[in-house]
């Protein structure tokens, strides 16, 4: 082994953690109640933090006797039984008359979802910055054990599991008392804070017993930040795109350990592993900062199917992939309600973005003042029939609070146009 194969098959895992890691988040919305979900979250991250206390134990053992590749070989041999499971489980296909979504579609509405979410946007930039300073823990700890603690593997591998401990103490004991009395906001802040006193704590070890308490307290902390944020990613995402939001949410989340990792190795090469690890207990805290632009969302989001948009009613059958679509809707206000109406609207143009619209606009007849056309495009015409499967419980309540603005006997006018092309090898119509 040399560092550049090390680099590049830890490049090769990066990938495979890409595509695996959203995707096991995402099942656990699929097995579990919403309302369990915090829980099942935690749940989840408990079994991986049991396999880390019990794993780097083992390991240290495997290596003493065997050496380095034994515990590399059999870490491969257990991916086995995963594959296994994944073979055999098989899931009910959802059923639609729609064709699946193109790659690429699909990546850009997952996108747009992201941008057009501002909780989900509080929740990116909390976790980068929560995450850039405790990157420092894991990318440090394998020299500081060697280095300023004379630990060999199986001393490394103690201290894992002394933080593996401290978050099974987290997700079984700390975390539910936290989540009765605080809001995922104030239980982030709680584990930022924490993680916090971990870092300055391994500063000053001078042996493995304060290293390993500081490391129980770092693992107490890990807990609280990773399960607030996936729980908030995961409560503020539909089930419908909400693999693609966690895979945004990992990016951030890789980006800022991978980010955070070369920083610290910079930092500590220049100074000491003891002055990085102080830097970095004090970026924690000086990240929560960040809570007074970019708060995490108390609000319960419904975003079960409401099916309440009628199908529109068409004198042909345009293909999925033509487009793309223009979508308008009439409104009639009367001028007391006008102010209300244009605030109302205003968040509804972000949820119409955030469902799949790639332009919206709110237009006034100067003509006719109380004539107001909301108009918005969509892809294609397969894209804006997914809307209608997806339009939430949640929207269809926006709607409902919309319409006491309107006047009285009125209704919203909805209209489909679709962009109007010559069909292939027809010669264009002629020009005036």
């Amino acid at each position: 082994m040399t560092p550049w194969r090390l680099i590049g098959l830890s490049f090769v895992m990066g990938i495979g953690a890409a595509f695996d890691s959203p995707v096991w988040q995402a099942i656990v919305s699929e097995v579990v109640p919403r309302k369990e979900l915090p829980a099942a979250v935690t749940l989840g991250g408990l079994s991986f933090n049991l396999a880390r206390a019990a794993g780097p134990a083992m390991g240290g053992l495997v290596v003493a006797a065997a050496g380095p590749f034994a515990v590399f070989l059999l870490n491969a041999v257990t991916f086995v039984y995963g594959i296994v499971v994944l073979f055999r489980w098989r899931r009910p296909p959802a059923r639609t008359s729609l064709p699946a979504e193109r790659w690429l579609g699909a990546m850009q509405s997952g996108l747009r979802f992201v941008r057009n979410s501002p909780d989900l946007i509080a929740i990116f930039v909390r976790s980068g910055v929560s995450l850039l300073g405790a990157s420092c823990l894991l990318a440090l700890l394998p020299l500081f054990a060697r280095k300023e603690l004379g630990l060999g593997s199986f001393g490394y591998g103690a201290l894992m599991g002394c933080m593996g401990a401290g978050s099974v103490l987290s997700a079984t004991v700390v975390l539910p008392r936290l989540r009765a009395r605080l809001s995922p906001d104030g239980v982030l802040g709680v584990g930022a804070v924490a993680m916090a006193a971990g870092l300055g704590a391994l500063a000053l070890a001078r042996d493995v017993w304060w290293g390993g308490g500081a490391m129980f307290v770092a693992g107490l902390a890990s807990m609280s930040v990773v399960s607030s944020l996936n729980v908030a990613v995961q409560m503020a995402s539909p089930p419908w795109v909400q693999a693609r939001v966690l895979s945004v949410h990992l990016l951030v989340f890789q980006g800022a350990i991978a980010l955070g990792s070369v920083a610290w190795g910079a930092l500590a090469a220049r100074t000491s592993l003891r002055t990085a690890l102080v830097a970095a207990a004090v970026t924690m805290v000086a990240g929560l900062v960040a809570r007074v632009r970019f708060r995490l969302g108390t609000e319960e989001h419904d975003f079960s199917p409401s099916m309440h948009w009628p199908r529109p009613m068409l004198a042909c059958d345009p293909s999925a992939d033509d487009g793309p679509v223009l979508v308008t809707v009439e409104y009639r206000v009367p001028p007391e309600n006008v102010a209300r109406f244009l605030e109302a609207a205003m968040a509804f143009g972000q949820s119409r973005r955030r469902f799949g619209a790639f332009q919206w606009e709110l237009f006034r007849d100067p003509a006719e003042p109380d004539r107001f056309v909301e108009a918005y495009m969509v892809d294609s015409w397969g894209d804006h029939l997914r809307q209608h499967d997806r339009v939430s419980v949640e929207q269809q309540v926006d709607e409902k609070e919309l319409r006491p603005l309107l006047t009285p006997g009125t209704a919203p006018i909805v209209t489909h146009l679709i962009a109007a092309r010559p069909a292939e090898g027809e010669p264009p119509p002629p020009t005036q």
